[in-house]
């Protein structure tokens, strides 16, 4: 926005203002010397194509129209203010404090009674400065660029720009149109919806900044009290104990300097969205209390496009770090100068890469049976948390059904673990993502095995068929062990015996394990041992 009656770049009074997408005025020779992204030198000759230049007064990278600087459009409300602030036409000495409205000449107040003396002036209309609030009010009325003899008195819907009589008939033509007068109450409401949802954007952004104070005090007020309890602790020790807290106090101000890093990035970011911000509602408002209503609907647009454009800027209503800085002098701290030390600073932070997965079942599962695994949340230093409250996500997608996937349940114990359990409901293979903090963790992504439905055993689970049957030569068993004087069944110390307990209808050696056998026939049935283990 404009902010006075010379160009903010070469101070000269104004010669075409032209208005930037930032709402920041300059005047077309200083447009056409900006360079690309706001370079000089050789780039400025082509500055007249550029499609995206620096804004010279706020930094703000803005796009040029594809017709480059000749769309840009006019910033009539600077062109007034410079009317307003200019000199006498005649003399030259005297401030304007009047204007002729026949001739268009701006006259001080000797000259304005010279100009009523005169015979061929003195039926001139003259008129206050301060009462011309547009230019039609003043006699000067605004032209449409494509037929300079027409005023522009409609406003074409379509096209959503002033437009004269010829344009009408011409290249809008069959466009829906209205009278200026007509249009400006609904466009002007438009504007003001949004100067109101800016406002409030500002207010919440005031409020975060403040918090951001608050809290940048806070850190340095419990980094003093810290590096105090150091002091006192170190106090009692010679020169190993010394040397101790000095490493300790580089250590906090180390992280006291990250957590402010971070505090005054979040800051800085904000200040400059509330800037934005509010150098847009300064120029709505502006134009809106002081432009005319045609001023209005030229520049509508390009105020509605930035206000819109900053009111979609997502940005954290809270500090982006908090205070949690302690001291824990009984914490063994290693070795300095040769003597145990003891003495940490506090400041466990998860570490999602040092975060492990726990559980039997992690990659195999069975169709609509409830299982599980365990997260353990680990800090930076592969200690664990032993507290809960991260933020856990966890997805399982089947990998050639996109649209199949499975709703886990995290339970949060409290101490550092958090317990995920699921019961699919297809079976497959699954790509399962675990993260904390939206980083993913050890191990993960990983696949998934989900097997039809769990498949009980038939058989016993035994150590051996000799003594599970009491003897029986004609038992039988599935680990294929068998026994010397014609027993088809296994025993210890022969051939074929797993060396421990197992079952007999498939010879898997896990008691809670999947029957690996398929469905037996009548005479397996009758060969297989299907009595009570002993």
């Amino acid at each position: 926005m404009s902010s006075g009656q010379r160009c903010p770049v070469c101070a000269e009074p104004w010669v075409s203002p032209r208005l930037l997408p930032c709402l920041h005025s300059l005047c077309v020779p200083c447009l056409r010397r900006l360079g690309t992204l706001g370079e000089t030198g050789r780039a400025a000759a082509a500055a007249a194509t550029a499609r995206s230049v620096l804004c010279p007064v706020c930094d703000s990278e803005v796009t040029l129209p594809p017709g480059g600087i000749g769309q840009l459009t006019p910033d009539y409300l600077a062109l007034n203010r410079s009317r307003e602030a200019a000199g006498c036409d005649l003399c030259a000495d005297g401030a304007a404090a009047r204007r002729c409205l026949t001739c268009g000449a701006d006259l001080c107040l000797f000259c304005c009674q010279a100009h009523r003396r005169q015979k061929k002036t003195a039926s001139h209309a003259v008129t206050e400065l301060e009462n011309t609030k547009d230019c039609n009010q003043a006699g000067q009325p605004l032209f449409c660029p494509s037929h300079p003899t027409e005023e522009l008195r409609l406003f074409c819907e379509q096209c959503d720009q002033p437009v004269c009589r010829d344009c009408v008939v011409d290249r809008h033509r069959q466009h829906p149109y209205d009278f200026i007068g007509n249009v400006i109450h609904r466009h002007g409401d438009a504007l003001r919806e949004l100067l109101k949802s800016t406002q409030q954007h500002m207010g919440t952004l005031e409020d975060v900044l403040g918090q951001i104070d608050d809290m940048g005090g806070a850190v340095c007020s419990r980094t003093e009290a810290v590096a105090t309890e150091i002091c006192l602790f170190a106090s009692g020790y010679v020169k190993a104990i010394e040397e101790h807290r000095d490493r300790l106090l580089k250590q906090l101000e180390d992280l006291k300097v990250q957590k402010e890093n971070l505090l005054h990035l979040q800051k800085a970011q904000l200040q400059q969205l509330l800037l934005d911000m509010r150098t847009g509602v300064e120029f709505t408002e502006h134009l809106l209390m002081s432009g005319s209503d045609l001023e209005i609907l030229i520049t509508k647009g390009v105020v509605a496009s930035r206000l819109a454009k900053l009111n979609s800027v997502a940005y954290n209503t809270h500090p982006s770090v908090d205070d949690r800085i302690q001291f824990s002098p009984r914490k063994r701290a290693g070795q300095c100068c040769g003597y145990e030390v003891f003495g940490a600073i506090l400041n466990k932070v998860v570490d999602p890469a040092r975060c492990t997965l726990h559980g039997e079942d992690l990659h195999s599962a069975h169709q609509n049976q409830l299982t599980g695994f365990t997260l353990l949340c680990n800090d930076t230093m592969g200690e664990r948390m032993g507290r809960g409250g991260e933020a856990v996500q966890v997805t399982i997608t089947h990998k050639d059904k996109r649209d199949c996937a499975v709703k886990p349940t995290v339970c949060d114990n409290g101490d550092g673990t958090y317990h995920i359990s699921y019961s699919p409901e297809e079976p497959g293979l699954y790509a399962v993502c675990v993260c904390v903090k939206g980083q993913h963790v050890q191990g993960s992504p990983f696949s998934l095995m989900v097997k039809n439905k769990f498949r009980e055993h038939q058989g016993v689970f035994h150590c051996c068929t000799f003594c599970s049957s009491g003897g029986q030569k004609a038992a039988r068993c599935a680990c294929g062990g068998t026994m010397p004087g014609g027993y088809q069944g296994c025993g210890h110390g022969h051939k074929g015996h797993p060396g421990c307990p197992h079952w007999s209808c498939c010879g898997q050696v896990k008691e809670s394990s999947e029957c690996l056998g398929g469905p037996p026939s009548d005479a397996s049935q009758r060969s297989l041992l299907r009595t009570v283990a002993l």
